[in-house]
C-alpha cells in the first residue's frame, strides 16, 4: 500500500510522523513524506521518499514570527503563515504520489489541506494527532491561556468557552479553507477545531490512555496508542564534547524552549541565573547561538541539538515548553519536567505532568530565575517525584504502540467508503 503522509509543523510535530512512516515502510508499504524543506534531510536519513510542501526558507521565516508563541495569537499564524500557503502545493502532491485503490493520506492535526486533497483524489484519510488537548471535552477540557477551568468552573460556561472557540477559529480557517474547496467543487467546512479536523474514517491519538484518558464525547472513530518515541537518534554524530561534559560531574538539567523557537533570550538567561542558584550543572538547547547567554559559566554548555533519548536518561531534570514529545521523551527517561508553558498544547500538556505527579508548571511572563529554582528545586528533591517518575516510565511501551499505530492505519486504507 502507497502511504502519503503530511506532518505540519516544528519538528516535535514532523518527528513522530517520520516514525510511523520508518514503520510502515518496515512492513513493505510504499511511503511518501510530504512537509517543509527543511526536514527533508532527516527524512531521507529515515529512509523515506520526500515531497516538498514549501522551502526550508519558508519554514524558518514563520520560526522568526515572535506571535508564533503568543497565547493568543499563535493559532492565527500558523494558519496564515504555515497552513494557507500550502493547500495548493499538497493538491499537486496528493495528485501526483496517488494511486486509487492503493494509497490512504495521512495527516497531522495542521494538515487540514491533506483532508481536503484526500477528498477531491478519492483517497481514504487518516488524521493522526499528537496531545490529547485537540479534543474538546466537556467532562475533561483541554486547557488554553486564558480559559476559565478548574472543578468549580460549571458545564455551561465550558459550552460557552468552547463555542467562543469555535467562533474564532473557524474565522480564521475557513474562508480561505472554503475558497480553495468551493474550487474544487467541495462542500464547505465548518466547526473546524471541534469536529471537521477529525477525520470520519479514523482519527489516531499517538499517545497512551493514561496520559489522555478518553472521555465519553470524544468522536467514536478515535483511537489511541502510545508515544512514537521518534527523535533522529543514530542519524547524527553526538556533538563534540557532550560526552566530557556528561562525565565530569553531576547529571544536568535540560533546558530547551523548543526547536522553532528563535526568541529564547530571556528563557535562557534566567534559566542559568536559576541554575547558579541551585549550583547545578546544565544543558542548553538551542538551534539559535544568539538566544544563549555570552560568557556561559563552566557549568553550563550549550548545544544545537541532541536527540532527546540520547541526553534525557543522563539527565536530573528537563525545563521545557511542554511539546508534547519532548514531554513523553521526559516521560520514558523517568526525570521530572518543569514546563514553561507559551501556547498550543503546551498548558495543557503541563497540566497532565502535575496531575501525573512527575511535573510543576510556569506561564512564561513568570519564569524568573527564582521562581524556577524554587520549583525545579522541589522536584529534584522530592522522592515522590523521582519513584513516580520511574513508574510512568516502566510504561512505556514504545514497539506495541508503533505497532498498533499501523495497523490502524493499514486497516482505515483498506476499508471501502469514503
Amino acid at each position: 500500500m502507497r502511504v502519503l503522509i503530511f506532518p505540519l509543523g516544528s519538528a516535535g510535530d514532523v518527528h513522530p510522523f517520520l516514525g510511523v512512516g520508518a514503520a510502515l515502510a518496515a512492513r513493505g508499504h510504499d511511503v511518501i513524506v510530504a512537509t517543509s524543506g527543511y526536514f527533508e534531510p532527516v527524512v531521507r536519513k529515515t529512509g523515506l521518499q520526500f515531497a516538498s510542501l514549501g522551502t526550508a526558507q519558508d519554514f524558518e521565516k514563520v520560526t522568526q514570527d515572535p506571535n508564533l508563541w503568543h497565547p493568543k495569537k499563535a493559532f492565527e499564524t500558523v494558519v496564515r503563515k504555515g497552513i494557507e500557503p500550502g493547500y495548493a502545493r499538497t493538491l499537486e502532491i496528493a495528485r501526483e504520489f496517488h494511486q486509487p485503490g492503493n494509497t490512504v493520506i495521512v495527516g497531522s492535526t495542521l494538515a487540514i489541506g491533506g483532508r481536503t486533497a484526500a477528498e477531491i483524489v478519492g483517497a481514504p484519510f487518516v488524521t493522526v494527532h499528537l496531545a490529547p488537548s485537540i479534543f474538546f471535552s466537556i467532562d475533561k477540557p483541554p486547557l488554553f491561556a486564558g480559559m476559565w477551568w478548574g472543578p468549580r468552573v460549571p458545564r455551561f460556561a465550558t459550552r460557552f468557552q468552547f463555542w467562543v472557540a469555535k467562533r474564532l477559529t473557524d474565522g480564521i480557517v475557513l474562508p480561505s479553507l472554503n475558497k480553495f474547496r468551493a474550487a474544487h467543487g467541495l462542500a464547505p467546512a465548518s466547526d473546524v477545531v471541534r469536529q471537521w479536523w477529525h477525520s470520519p474514517r479514523r482519527v489516531i491519538g499517538l499517545f497512551p490512555a493514561w496520559f489522555g484518558p478518553p472521555q465519553r464525547d470524544w468522536p467514536p472513530q478515535v483511537r489511541l496508542t502510545g508515544f512514537p518515541m521518534f527523535d533522529e537518534q543514530g542519524h547524527r554524530e553526538p556533538p563534540e564534547g557532550l560526552e566530557e561534559f556528561l562525565r565530569a560531574g553531576d547529571a544536568p538539567v535540560i533546558f530547551t524552549p523548543g526547536s522553532a523557537m528563535a526568541h529564547g533570550q530571556d528563557f535562557f538567561r534566567q534559566s542559568v541565573r536559576a541554575c547558579t542558584l541551585l549550583g547545578r550543572r546544565a544543558i542548553l538547547l538551542s538551534q539559535f547561538p544568539e538566544t544563549i547567554p555570552r560568557d556561559l559559566p563552566p557549568s553550563v554548555r550549550h548545544f544545537r541539538y541532541i536527540p532527546f533519548s540520547e541526553v534525557f536518561p543522563r539527565a536530573a531534570a528537563l525545563v521545557s515548553h511542554g511539546g508534547i514529545g519532548t514531554t513523553a521523551q521526559a516521560l520514558r527517561a523517568g526525570i521530572p519536567h518543569l514546563v514553561q508553558h507559551m501556547a498550543h498544547d503546551q498548558l495543557d500538556n503541563a497540566q497532565r505532568l502535575v496531575e501525573l505527579g512527575v511535573g510543576e508548571s510556569l506561564a512564561a511572563a513568570k519564569y524568573r530565575a527564582p521562581a524556577v529554582a524554587e520549583k525545579l528545586g522541589r522536584l529534584l528533591k522530592d522522592p515522590a517525584v523521582k519513584q513516580r517518575s520511574a513508574e510512568l516510565a516502566a510504561r512505556f511501551e514504545p514497539e506495541k504502540w508503533m505497532a498498533q499505530t499501523c495497523d490502524l492505519i493499514v486497516e482505515a486504507g483498506q476499508q471501502a467508503g469514503p
